[in-house]
């Protein structure tokens, strides 16, 4: 009998089980990703991709972060991130460093790592793929999983990096992060675990403390790797299996905590405040539970309400914005991560000044009447055709994925429990969704988002300001909550296309020419316009163009340079053609294709991007920015107004300040080319101008050569341009740049600016200036003359002395206006290390110019960008550089003879002479940022 009941419950719950999933069927899972877990508990991950072709990309996730840190470890979970680097069992010291480095690899940019509250992720990106190499990074993933050296020399040595990183890192708005924890995270241990920590631990642990977190917490159950690249999947999984299974799993390890964000009934608030911030800014949160693991039909189908209900609101919330009385600069709305159990729905404000009850109430209030109302039909049909063809797109572009997409979503499966879908296979799921989707559906989810418990509010405030209370929070949800003459909101758009009312007169193509030697062809079309293009399908569905003409900024009269200087961005707030910005976005909408201007100092240009059926849109769009452009003054004067905010925010920033002094120390106080962004330049602004300035640059298409690059063929592309680009009106008119530089005012400046900071920090800019011959190769010593200042200032600034967390360097042999080099340095540090560090500087520079350079550092250098530009060359991106550089520029970049035959034959030697004539009576600064007190 005792059986029969077993059976009998068993066969129930069986049934019951598959009923449910009968109801709730799982999502595809990607089967491209494999995925697998050793006996010692270690994960592992592998994906193919040859998105970068012969480069793989290696990551260890650790299910590690500060979080797990006792009151006596605070910032040692980063503070393990950084030893990783500093030697292990395999790799002595920086041998890590070393070895890929000699594979063209660059600390910071291909091997780098973060710490995070709840985990850890070391990464080595785009290292070429030859066998010995794969098995050298997987031995260095098998290193920081489990033999990490810690000495106690090299713990020593990066107490003074860290420290550097946290002075880099401080600022007004990172003060006021960590003052709003409290209340982002609900008093729990996440409040008190700045990834960063606390800096007297950080100078004073003892080594065995930093040993006891290793070995607590870098074990097999919490750490996965993942191998990303052109690979073969089954080669690597064996090597996996035979390397990191012979690390032990530990034998009774300590419970790996996963914090709670505990409910709250009441709300709760902060007022947070900093010298260094001049400007409001108003987060209002309602915090909810997150699936345990996403990965049913069900779960899309929220994430795609969440997903839609942000969209619209964030569309409605726009319409406000575009308003110059509205009370708020800008504002947005998401639903996301809180913390590793937690999402949030998060209002976030940017008040305008004095008026922070008002913007929070406008905002409340077009969230309260999405709750009440719901929202329209017509909003909803627009949400899914624009999230159908969003991932239509992604599914057509799924090969070419990044490694750092792949990984993103990796991480998410193993630290967060969200599968890894098949978006091809989910797509059918996700109409079916959609077909059967009411507005009540997605009004009854926007209610259950918008609950009265779990809220919170960040006010970050300012001295002298009304800011707003949580009494005063409280009475404004309680008065909009309850205001029964809320109205629903009223969608009156429908119907419009983006040239219905434009009456084209197509032109035609009068001559094709093609070009071998770049694979391209040159059209000339009837109206004088040339058209350079190149077929490229490395990217999918991904079409490019750029139009761009000579001129610029270096034609524009001094008086009229403020109103230049933004022209771009209050044409793009302005919309297109017969559309305002917010109309245009319903126009376009289920189409991607975009287009922007920019003017520079020496050209000015029209680009823009589409998916391949989108093509016509975006030559529409191109046609409408030359024949008619929108100048709408509303929207003027609602970027005049963001403007105005930005000046009053820099006001106090301590880097905006370092960057105004350190115009006036070079060009003087009112230099008319270089003049401060301040309330004087603002109220030089004028609507007016702005618009005669776009006329005046934009007034004649064939003064502007066009490239188009990607996958669209020669057959569709040609119409289009008859219709569209042809068509469009020209004259005769050419124009060309002129030199108006604006010239240092004296040929050596050196100054020490002294500065109040909450934070005490020095900031060192040094630079050279010097006349010039422009040539292929004198741009590649210039490369090469960065690379090994990277080298060595990283060895010894940061590594020996611990003086910076990094440094910044820049050197460049300009072309136009005028031939010349230009060589800038600039770290933070210390302020008690500065004499000895900027002597660093100069030592090192002096040493290359008398020509001290060791082979080892050459060798990296130039490998690094060699396989930088192989690398490159798998994109889209490339051939538009290669069609830019070819017509506009005089040279074939793809030809062996302009680039590795140059690379390949650099010497010591010729980049001690070129850094020799580069210093040789150059024009020079040394500013020097300090704190005053």
């Amino acid at each position: 009998m005792r059986h029969f009941t077993t059976l009998f419950l068993f066969l129930f719950c069986f049934q019951l089980f598959a009923q449910n999933a009968q109801q709730d069927p799982l999502l595809p899972v990607n089967t491209k990703i494999k995925k697998g877990v050793l006996d010692n508990g270690l994960t592992y991950y592998i994906y193919d991709t040859d998105v970068t072709k012969n480069a793989a990309s290696y990551y260890i996730i650790q299910n590690v972060g500060s979080v797990l840190e006792n009151d006596n470890q605070q910032g040692l979970a980063h503070f393990l991130e950084h030893m990783a680097f500093n030697g292990t069992e395999n790799f002595e010291g920086k041998a890590v460093l070393n070895t890929l480095q000699k594979e063209g690899a660059v600390f910071g940019q291909d091997i780098n790592a973060f710490t995070a509250f709840d985990e850890t992720v070391y990464n080595m990106n785009n290292i070429p793929t030859r066998p010995e190499l794969i098995d050298t990074c997987l031995l260095v993933l098998h290193d920081w999983c489990n033999a990490l050296a810690l000495t106690d020399e090299e713990i020593d040595a990066e107490r003074g990096v860290i420290k550097e990183e946290w002075r880099t890192r401080q600022s007004g708005s990172m003060r006021i992060f960590q003052q709003s924890l409290p209340v982002l995270f609900n008093n729990t241990k996440y409040a008190e675990r700045m990834p960063i920590g606390l800096m007297d631990t950080v100078e004073n642990f003892e080594y065995k403390t930093l040993r006891d977190f290793y070995h607590d917490w870098y074990r097999t159950d919490l750490q996965a790797i993942a191998v990303i690249g052109d690979v073969d999947v089954k080669v690597i999984e064996a090597k996996i299996k035979a390397l990191f299974s012979e690390i032990p799993a530990i034998k009774k390890p300590k419970k790996r905590e996963v914090i709670t964000i505990p409910d709250n009934d009441e709300l709760l608030y902060i007022l947070a405040k900093d010298k260094e911030v001049t400007t409001a800014r108003i987060e209002f949160g309602i915090r909810h539970p997150k699936v345990k693991a996403y990965n049913t039909t069900s779960d899309l189908k929220s994430f795609l309400l969440e997903n839609m209900i942000t969209t619209m609101f964030r569309d409605r919330i726009k319409e406000v914005s575009q308003d110059p009385k509205s009370p708020f600069v800008n504002a947005s709305i998401t639903y996301a991560k809180n913390s590793r159990t937690t999402n949030a729905l998060t209002l976030s404000i940017s008040p305008k000044a004095n008026e922070q009850q008002e913007a929070f109430k406008a905002v409340v209030t077009e969230i309260n009447r999405a709750v009440k109302f719901g929202f329209t039909q017509a909003e909803m049909d627009r949400t899914i055709v624009q999230i159908e063809n969003y991932y239509t797109t992604l599914i057509s572009r799924e090969n070419d994925k990044s490694h750092e997409a792949i990984v993103y979503g990796i991480q998410q499966n193993y630290l967060e429990n969200i599968e890894m879908i098949d978006i091809a296979k989910q797509f059918p799921i996700m109409e079916n969704i959609f077909a059967n989707l009411t507005t009540e559906d997605i009004h009854t989810k926007m209610k259950t988002l918008y609950t009265e418990n779990n809220r919170f509010i960040i006010v970050t405030g300012v001295e002298g300001d009304n800011n707003l209370t949580k009494q005063q929070t409280l009475d404004i949800l309680s008065s909009v909550e309850k205001d029964n003459t809320l109205t629903a909101y009223s969608d009156t758009f429908s119907g419009k296309t983006l040239i219905s009312d434009a009456e084209i007169k197509p032109g035609s193509i009068i001559s094709e020419i093609r070009n071998d030697a770049i694979d391209a062809t040159t059209f000339k079309l009837s109206n004088g316009i040339t058209v350079h293009y190149k077929f490229a399908d490395k990217n999918k569905n991904d079409v490019k163009l750029e139009a761009i003409s000579y001129g610029g900024l270096s034609l524009i009269k001094d008086a009229h340079l403020a109103s230049a200087k933004y022209a771009n961005t209050v044409v793009q707030q302005s919309g297109l053609g017969d559309y305002s910005a917010t109309d245009l976005d319903k126009v376009l909408t289920g189409k991607t294709a975009s287009t922007g201007i920019e003017i520079l100092d020496l050209s000015e240009s029209i680009y823009g991007s589409a998916i391949t059926k989108d093509v016509e849109t975006l030559l529409q769009m191109v046609y409408l920015r030359f024949v008619n452009p929108r100048f709408d003054e509303n929207a003027y004067k609602v970027f005049k107004g963001q403007l105005e905010n930005y000046v009053v925010r820099r006001s106090e920033d301590l880097n905006s300040k370092m960057q105004d002094r350190l115009i006036v120390a070079l060009y003087g106080e009112n230099n008319p080319k270089k003049r401060l962004i301040n309330a004087s330049f603002v109220a030089d602004l004028n609507f007016d101008e702005i618009k005669n300035i776009y006329l005046e640059r934009y007034k004649n298409a064939s003064d502007f050569e066009f490239f188009i690059v990607g996958d669209v063929s020669k057959a569709a592309l040609k119409p289009l341009l008859e219709n569209y680009v042809a068509s469009i009106p020209t004259s005769a008119v050419q124009e060309k740049w002129i030199d108006n530089t604006a010239e240092w005012k004296s040929n050596t400046i050196k100054q020490e600016v002294l500065l109040e900071m909450e934070d005490p920090k020095s900031s060192v800019k040094i630079a050279f200036k010097n006349n010039f011959k422009h040539s292929l190769k004198n741009e590649l010593l210039a490369k090469t003359l960065v690379g090994i200042l990277n080298l060595r200032y990283n060895a010894t600034l940061r590594e020996t002395e611990g003086g910076t967390y990094g440094v910044s360097l820049y050197a460049n042999v300009s072309k136009r206006p005028k031939e010349e080099i230009l060589i800038a340095i600039q770290f933070d540090c210390n302020p008690d290390k500065v004499e000895t560090l900027v002597a660093i500087v100069y030592e090192e520079l002096n040493k290359i110019a008398n020509g001290v350079i060791t082979q080892s550092d050459l060798d990296k250098t130039v490998t690094n960008y060699l396989k930088e530009k192989q690398q490159q060359e798998n994109y889209n991106s490339h051939d538009m550089r290669l069609l830019l550089n070819y017509f506009r520029e005089g040279y074939n970049m793809d030809n062996p003879k302009n680039f590795e035959n140059i690379a390949n034959k650099i010497t010591a030697k010729e980049v001690t002479e070129f850094t020799k004539r580069a210093l040789k009576n150059a024009k020079s600064y040394e500013i020097i940022f300090s704190p005053e007190n």
